[in-house]
């Protein structure tokens, strides 16, 4: 079967490997599609774990079932998550299934951006959902980034009527600004640095957009003369997590949603950040119940994944669909589908 093998951003390399071999309550499954993630452009945390087979946005088709599998068949549709949680440890009793050492160390053989994977006896189990015929396998890559969000609104207590500021308008963002319009926000204000994504910003629900340099002077302005009540950071430069704090309305709370790299740091004014009543949540990952909500949500069509799909690659043009997606220029969501050739 063919893979693509992640070197770095610029170094994609398509090569042939064995079918995986399944073992007992494992599945085959054929891969149908599967995004590109923000994150795996990210070299700083991709590079140490390199050469390797990326690919967690994924959805397909069962091809065999092993021995013990009661849930699923051949020719079944599923959507699958790489990390599930042992459901047992101090973290997944607390409801933090995404913190659980279990979930940081499973995934599935070799990754998304393959033709066949094997998926192994606790992912089946824990984090396999079957796909409803009325969802695409396209619209099921977003099952995993959508859930991810879902657990950070939840985490951050969202509440309807809000008004939100979203800190960059890549996928993470438009996500979030479908979801919070989704959800009944109240006035939506979204940032970026490009223009075309403040125009997809438009597109998918924020009633307002601003560039990036200028959402601390103009953020007032546009949101019935308050900061944002509801803060979302989806752009992992350091100054952003800075100019969150800045915009958000006494009570609010800030969802750092983009991650930093490691050993970044930014102030805090701990005397504003106490006399304003401003909360900070953080949120990683996605647990079994995020996905099914997200799937639920695309299943329902109240977030128009479809929409956001802008390239459709076969798995040899990956080197392309890598460049699509570390350039940041002109794509919002990049699909591989590893046997698109074939169809």
């Amino acid at each position: 079967m063919k893979v693509a093998v992640y070197h770095n951003n610029k170094d994609v390399r398509i090569e042939e490997r064995p079918m995986p071999k399944i073992g007992p309550g494992e599945l085959l499954i054929k891969v149908m599609a599967s995004g590109i993630c923000g994150s795996d452009v990210m070299e700083w945390y991709r590079l140490k774990k390199a050469p390797c087979v990326l690919g967690h946005e994924t959805s397909g088709e069962v091809v065999e079932a092993g021995r013990g599998v009661a849930r699923f068949k051949k020719g079944d549709r599923v959507v699958f998550t790489h990390h599930v949680p042992c459901n047992d440890c101090r973290y997944c009793k607390r409801g933090f299934q995404t913190l659980c050492d279990t979930l940081r160390a499973t995934n599935f053989d070799p990754g998304g951006f393959s033709q066949f994977v094997r998926l192994p006896a606790i992912n089946v189990e824990r984090g396999t959902l079957a796909l409803p015929d009325s969802v695409s396998f396209e619209e099921a890559t977003f099952v995993e980034p959508l859930g991810c969000v879902v657990r950070g609104f939840r985490l951050a207590r969202f509440e309807p009527g809000l008004s939100v500021l979203v800190l960059g308008s890549g996928m993470a963002g438009i996500l979030t600004i479908a979801l919070a319009k989704s959800l009944g926000a109240g006035r939506i204000v979204a940032t970026d640095i490009s223009p075309f994504r403040l125009e997809l910003a438009k597109k998918f629900g924020a009633d307002a957009v601003l560039p990036a340099s200028d959402v601390t002077q103009k953020l007032v302005g546009v949101n019935n003369g308050s900061p944002a009540e509801f803060v979302v950071v989806c752009a992992g430069a350091p100054a952003v997590f800075s100019q969150a704090l800045k915009c958000a309305d006494r009570g609010a709370a800030i969802l750092y949603f983009a991650p930093a790299e490691p050993g970044q740091e930014i102030p805090l004014p701990i005397f504003d950040f106490w006399h304003n009543g401003t909360t900070l949540t953080s949120s990683y990952g996605a647990s079994i119940e995020d996905l099914t909500q997200a799937l639920d949500l695309i299943r329902e069509k109240r977030v128009p994944v479809a929409q956001m799909i802008s390239h459709r690659l076969d798995l040899e043009e990956a080197p392309l669909g890598f460049k699509l997606v570390a350039e940041a220029k002109e794509s919002l969501k990049v699909i591989l589908e590893p046997h698109r050739a074939s169809n």
